[in-house]
């Protein structure tokens, strides 16, 4: 069944794709055929197999979600005797907001009275070394003012050796023997207490599940751009992972965090080599988690999401240069999985799964490509021109006419009816309750439409220069994140863009010179690029973000409503920012600030 559901999910995006491309083909070459045409051609069609495979996605997460029955009570917790290690990798990260999500699961964790059978590591990769030292009093700080010794450990290595992976791996090494699981997050990684129990149950319940994935959904964002991220994550993020795991199999994903692995499974199956090679291609695999996850599966082992496990959280770099950062590694991570994809004993779905990773990053440079090709195709043959002076459409020999506008119909479509389907039955359902109303969803949704809209040209132009970045064989590095929610200035913003601001230029002025009736058409592209700066800061503005929470725009259920344990993080937060702002004004012998003392809990 699984079987015949992929190939279906797979020959259907392949026959829209195929049709998107007859129908470009047939339009294009009403009048002769040329190399660049055949080129404008096949760069459409593998741009629209990316689409429909995102469309398919949405499309049976949408069937599967309506199909769902949610329990009409609560589950039970299960009382379980397992022992679960949960892990939290950092590196050069905020200590006290760490801590804070630390402190929250744990103190959790005790008012359900589970957290006996629960281990907290702080794996520490820093190497400033007043991080470290921070991490090291937020240690002792917790130890002290919750009482868990015996529950929370710290260590720092002093190498980086295969960095998170081999972070993760020399603890399976040294201290896994002792524990059945082990919960990985990230620094960043927020969990509901019954949430993670209840992952444990799951696994116990099952012993040839191997890797359990949640959906992280992002909370904590000021910025326009950290909630667009936030409210998208939180309106549609339900419907594609629901998408994902309906294909998944034995085979589904692993995102490398906010996920629970049985520990004797990852010992056997998950060693991981050094790819031939110097970086980017070669050398340590960044984007360890979906080759874990195909090693699990080679191994016998089913690796599973479960998207009906709620209170997972993350949070999400607050402005474009940060996300851009992140990305940065990401892609050089995902190209690696080129040298892995025909690895001996990989599922096939296993294989599928890493090139949809590549073409997450491909498609950018891709859609550039072809931008740059129906640009020069007039220019190089002039004639015979479709953009008659008088009109802002191009005028086909009949019937190419329908046939153009139908295509641009359906790739409309792919890219826009999912959201708008999602969007709407939020609005009409009792679920726009958890959004404020049926106007905020509508209202969001709208704002979120035409945000990512305008910045679809900017991220294209990172992620593009990333992708030829690597090509050249520069290497990204492991870059500590930054995910302060602080003011982004317009001359930082121009420092990481001016050269999107001359592509804009290049593009608008080649427009206008060769093919003037084209400009209309390459406006919504070069537009943003030119103005890419003032997007980039705009959106990178908290104070903006904040108007936007005022009148209830973006909003998310995290947000108008927080569980308990994003309200203990919060507090915990001001809490150790407090008890750092006495150490720290301790050790320089000055008075402590006023208010610098400890919050309740």
């Amino acid at each position: 069944m699984i079987a015949f559901r992929r190939f279906l999910f797979a020959a259907s995006a392949v026959v829209l794709a195929l049709i998107a491309g007859g129908l470009f083909a047939l339009v294009v070459t009403a009048s002769g055929t040329s190399r660049l045409q055949v080129l404008q051609v096949t760069l459409l069609t593998v741009c629209c197999v990316w689409l429909a495979w995102g469309f398919n996605t949405a499309v049976t997460g949408i069937v599967a979600a309506s199909r769902e029955r949610a329990p009409s009570v609560p589950l039970p917790l299960k009382m379980t005797l397992s022992r679960t290690a949960v892990l939290v990798p950092v590196y050069n990260e905020d200590a006290d907001s760490v801590f804070a999500r630390i402190a929250a699961m744990m103190e959790g964790l005790r008012s359900i009275g589970r957290l006996e059978t629960f281990d907290f590591y702080v794996l520490s990769d820093s190497t400033k070394p007043e991080h470290v030292a921070h991490e090291k009093r937020s240690t002792f700080t917790l130890l002290s003012e919750l009482r868990v010794a015996g529950h929370l450990y710290y260590r720092n290595r002093e190498k980086n050796v295969g960095r998170k992976a081999g972070n993760i791996a020399d603890f399976v090494t040294k201290n896994g023997g002792a524990y059945e699981y082990m919960l990985v997050l990230d620094a960043d990684s927020l969990m509901r207490p019954q949430t993670i129990l209840e992952m444990v149950t799951r696994m116990d319940a099952e012993p040839d599940l191997g890797l359990l994935q949640t959906q992280p959904l992002i909370i904590g964002r000021l910025t326009p751009f950290g909630r667009a991220l936030q409210f998208s994550a939180a309106l549609y993020s339900p419907f594609f992972s629901r998408g994902i795991a309906a294909l998944q199999g034995r085979e589904g994903p692993f995102w490398g965090h906010n996920a629970i692995v049985r520990v004797k499974a990852f010992a056997d199956c998950c060693g991981m080599p050094s790819l031939p090679g110097v970086a980017p291609f070669g050398g340590h695999i960044l984007s360890h988690d979906f080759v874990e996850a195909a090693l699990l599966a080679r191994g016998g082992w089913r690796v599973r999401l479960d998207p009906d496990l709620e209170g997972s959280y993350e949070e999400a770099p607050a402005n474009i240069i940060e996300y851009a950062k992140r990305d940065r590694r990401w892609c050089q991570g995902n190209l690696q999985h080129g040298k892995l994809v025909p690895a001996p004993r990989f599922n096939l779905w296993s294989r599928i799964s890493m090139i949809t990773g590549i073409m997450a990053y491909a498609a950018s440079p891709i859609w550039l490509m072809f931008i740059v090709v129906s640009l020069l195709d007039p220019i190089i043959a002039a004639d015979p021109n479709y953009f008659p002076a008088d009109s802002l459409f191009p005028v086909f020999p009949t019937p190419e006419t329908g046939k153009a506008l139908l295509l641009l119909f359906g790739i409309f479509l792919l890219l826009l009816l999912p959201k708008t389907l999602i969007a709407f039955a939020t609005a009409l359902s009792e679920r726009r309750r958890a959004f404020g109303s049926t106007v905020t969803v509508l209202a969001s949704a709208t704002v979120e439409l035409a945000m990512t809209s305008v910045l679809a040209p900017v991220m294209m132009m990172f992620q593009s220069k990333t992708v030829a970045e690597i090509l050249m064989r520069l290497d990204a590095g492991w870059p500590s994140t930054d995910r302060d929610d602080g003011k982004l200035p317009l001359l930082v913003a121009f420092k990481a863009s001016w050269w999107m601001v001359i592509a804009g230029l290049i593009l608008a002025a080649a427009t206008l010179s060769y093919s003037p009736e084209l400009f209309l058409w390459m406006l919504p592209i070069a537009g943003p690029l030119l103005i890419a700066p003032v997007l980039i800061s705009l959106t990178g503005d908290p104070a903006l973000g904040l108007a936007l929470k005022r009148v209830g725009v973006l909003s998310t259920p995290f947000e108008i409503a927080p569980e308990p344990v994003i309200r203990a993080s919060e507090s915990w937060r001001r809490r150790l920012e407090a008890i750092s702002g006495r150490l720290a004004a301790a050790d320089a012998g000055a008075p402590a600030p006023a208010g610098a003392k400890p919050q309740p809990a």
